[in-house]
C-alpha cells in the first residue's frame, strides 16, 4: 500500500492526464506498477489518451527532477491519498473526489464530526462581519469546525472569527502552499497552519490558476455537513459551491439581509429556491440533531 500511494502521488503530478484518467489507471492496475513499464504509445492505446498527452505524461513520469521535487515535498508536508485508510470517508462519496491532498497543520481535524462550510462574496457589506460573528461564534462554542476557502471577504471572516474564539478551522486553498493566495491573507494562512489545517490538491510549488478555485469548491462543500452562505451577489462564484453542495446531498443555508444591498440578492434567490433561511446558529444545530446521523452514514 505504501508504494501504491507513493506512485499515486507521483502520477498525479505528471502533466498530460486528468483525475479521470488516473482513476482509469487505478481501476485497471490497482497497484499502479504497469504504467511505469509502458511506452507512451502503449499508454495512449491502452488508456485511450491522445498521443500528445501520453507523450507529455511519459516524459514527466520518467523525469528525475519531478521525482526529486516530490521527495522533498513528501518530507515537508503530510499527504493524504484516496487509497489511504484515513482518507476522509465523506469526501470519498462525492463526485470527482480528490485523489491527493497536501496538508499543512493539524491533520487530526479531518476526524471532526461537526463541520460547516461558511462562504460568501469577496466584497462583503459593512454588516457582513457582524453576521459571521453572530452565527458562527455560538457554533464554535458548540464544537463545530468551520471550513472555508481563504479568499478575501466572507471566507477570511469565517476563518478569523473561528480562530479569535479558539475554534478549529480548515482552509481549502486553490494553490500550492509555497504560493499563498491572496497575498493579503499571508498572516491568516500561517495562523491557520499553526492552529488549524490547510488542504490543497495542488503540489506546494503550484501557483494559483483561475480554474483551481471552482475545483476546490467541491472539497469545501464535500467535507461539510452543510454550507452556509452569508452574503452573495446574484452572479457570485459562491453559487458554484452551493450547486456542488446540493449535488453532494449536503444541507444549504443562507443568511437574509436588506434588499438594498447587492450582496444579499444571491442569498435571497437561494432562499426562494429552497435553501434554509438562517436567523441564528440554532437553525443549523437543529438540523444537525435531525439529520446528523444520516450524514455520518454516507
Amino acid at each position: 500500500m505504501q508504494k501504491t500511494r507513493l506512485r499515486l502521488i507521483h502520477i498525479s503530478r505528471c502533466r498530460g492526464i486528468t483525475r479521470n484518467v488516473i482513476r482509469r489507471f487505478l481501476q485497471m492496475d490497482p497497484s499502479l506498477t504497469e504504467i511505469y513499464k509502458l511506452s507512451s504509445l502503449e499508454i495512449s492505446y491502452k488508456y485511450l489518451i491522445p498521443q500528445k498527452n501520453a507523450s507529455l505524461f511519459y516524459s514527466d513520469l520518467h523525469n528525475l527532477s519531478v521525482r526529486k521535487r516530490l521527495k522533498k515535498d513528501i518530507s515537508d508536508f503530510p499527504i493524504i491519498t484516496i487509497v489511504d485508510d484515513y482518507y476522509p470517508p465523506v469526501l470519498n462519496t462525492i463526485k470527482d473526489a480528490p485523489l491527493v491532498l497536501y496538508a499543512y497543520g493539524d491533520v487530526s481535524l479531518l476526524g471532526y464530526n461537526k463541520m460547516l462550510s461558511v462562504i460568501g462574496t469577496r466584497n462583503p457589506s459593512n454588516e457582513a462581519l457582524k453576521k459571521v460573528e453572530f452565527i458562527v461564534e455560538p457554533l464554535i462554542k458548540d464544537n463545530w469546525l468551520i471550513v472555508s476557502g481563504l479568499a478575501r471577504g466572507i471566507d477570511s471572516y469565517a476563518h478569523q472569527v473561528t480562530l479569535n474564539n479558539n475554534g478549529k478551522t480548515i482552509a481549502i486553498v486553490g494553490s500550492g502552499f509555497q504560493n499563498i493566495y491572496p497575498k493579503q491573507n499571508t498572516s491568516l494562512f500561517y495562523q491557520i497552519a499553526k492552529d488549524g489545517l490547510l488542504l490543497s490538491e495542488y503540489p506546494p510549488n503550484r501557483p494559483p490558476i483561475r480554474y483551481h478555485f471552482p475545483e476546490r469548491n467541491r472539497i469545501i462543500s464535500g467535507l461539510s455537513f452543510g454550507t452556509l452562505v452569508v452574503e452573495a451577489t446574484e452572479r457570485s462564484g459562491t453559487l458554484i459551491t452551493v450547486d456542488q453542495a446540493l449535488d453532494q446531498g449536503r444541507e444549504v443555508y443562507a443568511v437574509p439581509g436588506s434588499p438594498l444591498y447587492p450582496q444579499t440578492k444571491g442569498c435571497h434567490r437561494m432562499i426562494q429556491e429552497g435553501a434554509k433561511l438562517v436567523q441564528s446558529a440554532e437553525d443549523i444545530t437543529e438540523d444537525w440533531i435531525n439529520f446528523g446521523m444520516k450524514y455520518h452514514t454516507i
